[in-house]
């Protein structure tokens, strides 16, 4: 059987949650390339059913994740009603502001990897860790409206490929697989704007 067989009859066996989560999650992204609040909604379901799926399929650290995502829809609504962080628009992040998070997200990734390699039955932790700890800073970056965002979920978005299609997620991989050319959309949708804030 060939790779795309299996994944299409993994999506043909996929469950009414998983589906529901993984539509939630696109329109999520969507609106949010276009800069649209209603994102933040779709992103509070999303996460809210992704809490159960992950908790489910044993990534423990992803099931946290999603449950951070959930809040993080709430600051994020909250966020861009703030008249002050629309008025400033896109904005960049510095050469240290990026390094702060890159050492941080990857000090805090490792932690929280060994501990649950340690301790838990947690499928790849190291890896799930990783995915959670930037996507953590990666969606606060968003709730601020930093350019940068993007270049960050191309990466976890990658990384999240394999780790569900591990787990047999197969739909929420190929999500994932949109996820990376929606960010890469994202980015390129956010720099034109930017570009004309800064003209």
């Amino acid at each position: 059987m060939s790779f795309l067989s299996s994944v299409w009859e993994g999506v043909m066996a996929t469950s009414i949650i998983e589906w529901l989560a993984v539509t939630s999650s696109i329109l999520y992204v969507v609106l949010i390339t276009k800069q649209s609040i209603f994102g933040w909604f779709f992103a509070f379901i999303g996460s809210a059913l992704f809490v159960y799926l992950c908790y489910s399929g044993g990534l423990y650290i992803e099931a946290i994740l999603q449950f951070f995502y959930v809040i993080m829809a709430v600051f994020g609504w909250f966020s861009w009603n703030n008249t002050a962080v629309n008025e400033k628009g896109i904005k960049l992040w510095g050469v240290k502001n990026h390094l702060y998070n890159i050492i941080l997200s990857g000090g805090l990734a490792f932690i929280l990897g060994y501990f649950f390699d340690l301790y838990t039955n947690q499928v790849n932790p190291y890896l799930d860790a990783f995915t959670t700890c930037y996507s953590l800073s990666a969606t606060f970056m968003v709730t601020r409206k930093v350019l940068g965002n993007w270049i960050y979920w191309i990466v976890i978005d990658l990384s999240s490929v394999y780790l569900y299609a591990q787990q047999d997620y197969n739909l929420t991989a190929v999500q994932y697989v949109i996820f990376t050319v929606l960010a890469v959309i994202g980015f390129v949708t956010w720099r034109k704007e930017f570009k004309l804030q800064v003209e």
